[in-house]
């Protein structure tokens, strides 16, 4: 479930940039994310029914999801729509590299907040920045736009993660991701109209691609994370679900006959062992709260 999870997410990148041409990015965002919420909205009615859940208990469930729901779906807003933005100036290879930072980029954060990280954890995230040198600074020495969009994504992504991780734990995880997606689809649309050149305009020219990103990427695969989670270890997942960003790279390559060069690459393969060397160092904190997070539907 989780490689095909990863999968999925990988391939979203190739959508994403896909979608850019016709939509802007916070519109884009506001439909998919509105799809995959619905989509698990559906799931959690059909699970109350099924397990027999009075509907006093099924109020009281929604509205403990309500202010967390808000609060990482806000954050959720600034990273999908950073990450979305960065589209129509980088390759989804290099997209799905450098927002591949936020894996490393958390236990760093962590540190702050009074965890503490190994050196295998250290040495990951050094190679995964000079891995990155190579992916987004050509040999010319400069810098894409769309590239610098994406590392700020990583790191909004990192901070919503360390979000996620505070309220999970307490929460039902489907009715979480629910409220988390439908006030991310909220804000998202309010953006649109503020920061898209055509708020919800060119929608039926990128309706593959939404539909791809909202019940696809973020209705399967994250309903996918969720079920496999009960049952892997944490580690094993983490390492599985990077797999996404080796994924997005394909997708980009088959898809859209991208190449990122000899070296990108190089950058690529080193930001992916600095990835997994991170992912293999010792858990930060108890392994009660070091479940591996990903920003769901993201990709």
């Amino acid at each position: 479930m989780l490689v095909v999870a990863a999968l999925l997410w990988g391939m979203a990148f190739t959508a994403q940039k896909v979608g850019a041409e016709h939509v802007g990015a916070f519109t884009f965002n506001a439909v998919r994310f509105a799809l995959g919420g619905a989509m698990i909205g559906g799931l959690v009615v059909w699970l109350d029914r099924r397990r027999g859940i009075g509907q006093e208990r099924r109020r009281r469930l929604s509205r403990s999801v309500l202010g967390p729901g808000l609060v990482c779906g806000s954050m959720l807003t600034a990273a999908a729509g950073l990450q979305q933005a960065a589209m129509p100036d980088t390759t989804a290879g290099n997209a799905a590299f450098v927002t591949g930072l936020y894996l490393v980029l958390v236990p760093v954060f962590g540190v702050f907040m009074g965890q503490r990280i190994g050196w295998l954890t250290v040495g990951g995230i050094a190679l995964t920045l000079v891995g990155l040198y190579f992916v987004a600074i050509t040999e010319a020495f400069t810098f894409a736009r769309g590239d610098g969009l994406a590392m700020i994504a990583a790191v909004c992504f990192a901070v919503q993660i360390l979000a996620v991780d505070r309220y999970a734990g307490r929460l039902p995880a489907l009715r979480f991701a629910c409220s988390e997606f439908s006030f991310c689809a909220l804000t998202s649309a309010v953006a649109a109209l503020g920061f898209d050149r055509r708020p919800f305009a060119g929608l039926d020219l990128a309706l593959i691609p939404i539909l791809y990103g909202g019940l696809i990427s973020v209705g399967l695969a994250y309903t996918l994370q969720v079920l496999a989670q009960r049952d892997a270890e944490p580690t094993p997942a983490a390492l599985i679900m990077s797999l996404e960003t080796v994924f997005g790279a394909l997708g980009g390559a088959v898809i859209l006959h991208e190449n990122l060069g000899l070296r990108g690459y190089a950058g690529a393969a080193l930001m992916m062992g600095g990835i997994l060397l991170a992912q293999v160092g010792p858990p930060t904190r108890p392994t009660k709260t070091t479940r591996p997070k990903r920003p769901p539907g993201a990709r």
